[in-house]
């Protein structure tokens, strides 16, 4: 009972929307179009229409609904290639940040229960961990969020569709159901909020056929075992993270670097806590065959591009963490004439969120230019609908979005990277404050701290704004979610510097920031 009503408050949650609304050729599909009266009987009408029933999509819908308005959600899982298919509630509830959290905490608690008897607890070790278990309990809360979004929709009169939508023409759409039903809908504005899927190589020959995806890791029955995750992206680090974390022999490959577009030197930090706490890496390297064995393992072929030499190794599961593609192939954008950027298949936006048709609009990660996280994609809804139907003017502002990478030492950061401080303003304007700290619950149990790191990226001017903030440590989601508000307000170094900490907490550490980048600096620990 708890967990569903949790499930009927509408939860929300840190990153990516999305769902598969799309259709193949459909048999029947033209000849609805032109059925006549046939035609009119099965088509409906409504004020908006959403397509995609993720995490921006239907914060669209409800709020458009709230306002008094004709809503309707289309929405479907195409499964996986591995067969792999979820409810409502977009990629956030059902393959991403929430099961993500879930098991990083299961990661977490392993970790906090070798520390127990330093503070005095009897815990009998080694300890055991059981994957049916927690995916079951995972999975379970997981459903109750699908069945708290369908009751949210019908509470608030949305008609919702489990169809595969593409358009017809500019105002309609038509879905088929899983049994090939034909259902057209019409509307003055629409929606389209189909978000992603994951990436597959697939020049690769193997990838599709033994591969996984962040559409099945969370799904699987029973542990992944040995488990090769190709890619460097926060999805692959970390799934990495968590398989390492509940005791499973774990290697990344990575291609080039990790964590492309967030700040570098705190990306290595990372890649280096991981490394030295039971993740492998291998650097540099490209797979380029997966082979099936009598065993049922799989063979994988890789090219080391450092010494030009082919290596192979024995893995149960290869996890593909390579990116991710725009749902919008199947939807035919062109029907209607929404324009996509033909390098990435993202639509293209104004700052309204409407497309190159003025009243067909486009949120989350479908969207060209976009953070692909799911608090923007609930906001911009919210907003769009709010402007659409409630009298408002106000945009979505994109800048200075806090996020958090649920690695084992997690990141958190809000506003520019390094690299993008420099980029912007030169070398010569930009002020880094930085320190090292040990948080006061690794003492005790002389936890490695080497790589807990805090960095603010300042101009150099006085003020000093506050351009960026980076933490590394324990909790680095509500640290910084805390200083995001300051930032986005416009803090100065000076102002952060006046704010009295919460003593002892990591986030204090963030208060007694002093000390230049180009001087050396000593750790400290937390509450001295």
């Amino acid at each position: 009972m708890a967990a569903m009503a949790a499930a009927l408050r509408g939860p929300v949650a840190r990153f990516r929307s999305r769902t598969r609304a799309w259709t193949r050729g459909t048999r029947g599909a033209a000849n609805a179009v032109g059925a006549g009266q046939q035609q009119q009987q099965q088509q409906q009408s409504f004020d908006l229409l959403v397509i995609g029933g993720g995490s921006g999509g239907l914060a669209c819908a409800k709020e458009a609904a709230q306002l008094g308005k004709k809503v309707a959600v289309a929405d479907y899982v195409e499964p996986s290639p591995r067969g792999t298919r979820w409810g409502l509630g977009g990629t956030c509830v059902n393959v991403g940040c929430i099961p993500k959290k879930l098991m990083h905490q299961a990661a977490l608690l392993g970790g906090m229960i070798k520390d127990a008897h330093h503070y005095g607890w009897e815990v009998t070790l080694p300890i055991q961990h059981s994957w049916k278990k927690m995916a079951e309990a995972v999975q379970n809360h997981v459903k109750s969020l699908n069945w708290g979004h369908r009751v949210q929709l019908q509470d608030r009169k949305v008609k919702y569709f489990n169809i595969k939508a593409s358009f017809v023409n500019e105002h309609m759409v038509q879905g088929v159901d899983k049994g090939g039903k034909v259902t057209l809908l019409s509307a003055d504005h629409i929606v389209i909020a189909t978000g992603g899927r994951p990436r597959y190589p697939t020049q690769i020959k193997g990838a599709m056929e033994y591969g996984v995806t962040s559409d099945d890791i969370f799904w699987l029955k029973e542990s992944p075992g040995k488990t090769l995750v190709v890619g460097a992206s926060y999805v692959a680090l970390e799934c990495a993270g968590f398989l390492t974390g509940i005791g499973l022999d774990t290697t990344v490959m990575m291609r080039s670097i990790p964590l492309r577009g967030f700040d570098q030197q705190m990306s290595s930090l990372v890649t280096e806590h991981m490394e030295s706490h039971g993740t492998r890496f291998l650097k540099g390297c490209v797979p380029s065959l997966i082979q099936k064995l009598p065993t049922g393992q799989l063979q994988v072929t890789w090219e080391d591009h450092a010494s030009g030499k082919e290596d192979t190794g024995t893995f149960d599961t290869v996890l593909w963490a390579i990116g991710r593609v725009p749902e919008t192939r199947n939807l035919n954008l062109e029907k209607a004439g929404v324009n996509v950027n033909p390098e990435n298949q993202k639509i293209v936006v104004d700052a309204q969120e409407a497309t190159s048709v003025p009243h067909i609009f486009a949120i989350g990660d479908v969207a060209e230019g976009r953070p692909e996280l799911t608090p923007t994609a609930i906001k911009a809804g919210k907003l769009l609908a709010q402007r659409l139907f409630g009298k408002s003017s106000a945009l979505m502002d994109y800048s200075n979005v806090p996020t958090t990478v649920f690695t084992p030492l997690e990141y958190g950061c809000v506003g520019l990277s390094e690299e993008e401080a420099v980029a912007l303003h030169g070398q010569e304007h930009v002020e880094v404050y930085h320190a090292y700290y040990k948080p006061l619950e690794f003492t005790v149990t002389d936890r490695d701290a080497s790589q807990c790191y805090i960095k603010m990226v300042c101009l150099r001017e006085p003020p000093q704004l506050v351009l960026g903030l980076h933490f590394l440590g324990p909790n680095a989601g509500e640290v910084t979610q805390g200083f995001a508000l300051g930032i986005k307000c416009g803090a100065s170094y000076a102002q952060v510097m006046q704010t009295v900490g919460i003593h002892p907490t990591c986030s204090e550490e963030v208060v007694k920031l002093h000390i230049s980048k180009r001087s050396g600096l000593e750790p400290t620990v937390t509450g001295c």
